[in-house]
């Protein structure tokens, strides 16, 4: 079957994959839509991501991703042939995080589209049952693909704990900076703000409920009076994310960082966090929120087509790649359809 390999930074071609076989407790999964990721990029880009998870051999990245069960899966309530999302981490279950319920840090886990392990920009996978999740009837592939990044969003906000009346601020608007804007106007934030360099992005920010969207930071103090905001979500790729948020954020604020930076690594003076005495989070994947995410799209309350700004077939991968890295054609979310 196709397949997209990433065999280095900048090096991304299909080749020939062999179709998988359903090991023991395994499930076939046929790929009907795959979500291009900021973490997709950083392999396209920099041929690995966060210091250890680095391209030694040709793999299959994708892990934002849904397809069609080809058996059923009763104890997972899936029928055959039914569309599922699909949680691309295995973890162990058998570490203390595990135990304790954070499965999303178990330096264990197995992660599809992570090398070595192949991902999702082919035909077909074999997971886990226990990676499959039922959505209901109408869900669309490219939704449901979608819900992993709501997921990624869903967990971030919930450890930011947004408050009413609250400063806050996006550093962002790449579909997870989006994503946790959507959300926080659920939870009640009436006028986030939303930082990112990009114009385009920063147009699509005041679409979707920023209430004002600025291209630095250095805007933020005219926006709060000298003060700051008192929760900071940070999604960018820069190495200066985490300067840019506590610069942002208020004395004694909440920052909580949610992207990876290129070249695995930031930049930063070690005295304004310090002397504002920030409360800073770093923000993991997701743990048990794809029943929430599925639960927001189904009730009307989110819609993550609004993150898309393309959708194309496994040939077009190189050049989307290269087009999300370069910020071309209003590049957003990039939806694969293998077939």
């Amino acid at each position: 079957m196709r397949a997209v390999f990433i065999h280095a930074a900048y090096d991304i071609r299909l080749g020939d994959l062999p179709v998988p076989n359903a090991g023991p407790g395994q499930v076939l999964v046929d790929i009907e839509a795959v979500g291009l990721c900021g973490s997709d990029l950083h392999y396209y880009k920099d041929g690995g991501i966060g210091g250890t998870q680095v391209i030694v051999e040709p793999f299959v990245p994708g892990h934002e991703a849904a397809g069609r069960v080809r058996e059923a899966v009763p104890e997972r309530g899936i029928a055959e042939g039914a569309m599922v999302a699909i949680e691309p981490a295995f973890p162990c279950g058998a570490c203390e995080w595990c135990h304790s319920g954070r499965h999303n840090i178990c330096p264990h886990t197995l992660m599809m589209g992570g090398p070595p392990n192949h991902g999702a920009l082919t035909r077909t996978v074999a997971l886990a049952p226990g990676q499959l999740y039922a959505v209901p009837e109408g869900f669309s592939a490219s939704t449901t693909a979608l819900l992993e990044p709501l997921g990624v969003c869903i967990h971030a906000v919930d450890l930011a704990r947004p408050q009413w009346f609250e400063t806050v601020a996006v550093l962002g608007a790449g579909t997870i900076g989006l994503g946790i804007l959507q959300l926080l106007r659920l939870a009640g934030i009436a006028e986030p703000i939303v930082v990112d360099p990009v114009g385009y992005r920063r147009e699509k920010a005041l679409e979707l409920g920023a209430a004002t969207a600025v291209a630095s930071v250095a805007e933020i103090d005219g926006l709060t009076a000298g003060r700051g905001a008192d929760l900071v979500l940070e999604a960018t790729n820069s190495p200066a994310g985490f300067a840019d948020a506590t610069a942002a954020a208020a004395i004694g604020g909440r920052v909580v960082i949610v992207g990876i930076p290129d070249g695995n690594a930031y930049t930063f003076e070690a005295a304004t966090p310090r002397r504002k005495q920030l409360q800073v989070t770093f923000s993991r994947r997701m743990n048990h929120v794809l029943p929430r995410a599925i639960r927001l799209v189904a009730e009307g309350r989110l819609d993550p087509e609004t993150w898309v700004s393309h959708r194309i077939g496994l040939d077009g991968v190189p050049e989307a790649l290269d087009m999300l890295a370069n910020y071309r054609d209003r590049a957003l979310k990039v939806v694969v359809q293998p077939d």
